[in-house]
């Protein structure tokens, strides 16, 4: 079995392990903030411990490119974040507007 047999390249920015949902940089998160094998197990019961391995050997082998995609993934993920608060759904809006009521009464009740 050959070390990329443990995942699905769905593009060159997704990466996941076969048969989960579940991304390697999912692992990888828990893994460079210095989790174990094991940690990470019991954070993501559905893989085992050869799947955590794998991905994490996978890493080393291949450092300078999956710090890229984890640096690529970061950056997307945070243009989402920022156009999620420049552009609100309604429910967003909605639910700042009774905040802010709320907050208006407790003050005034004061």
């Amino acid at each position: 079995m050959q070390l990329e047999d443990y995942f699905d390249f769905l593009s060159a920015d997704d990466i996941r392990l076969k048969g989960h949902r579940i991304g390697i940089d999912n692992v990888l998160d828990y893994y460079l903030e210095g989790y174990t094998p094991e940690e990470i197990a019991a954070n993501l019961p559905s893989l085992s411990l050869e799947q955590i391995h794998a991905t994490i050997t996978y890493y080393l082998h291949n450092r300078a490119n999956i710090e890229a995609y984890l640096s690529r993934l970061a950056t997307w993920r945070e243009q989402r974040y920022q156009k999620s608060v420049a552009n609100p759904s309604s429910l967003v809006q909605r639910l700042r507007i009774l905040k802010a009521q709320r907050n208006e009464r407790q003050v005034n009740a004061l």
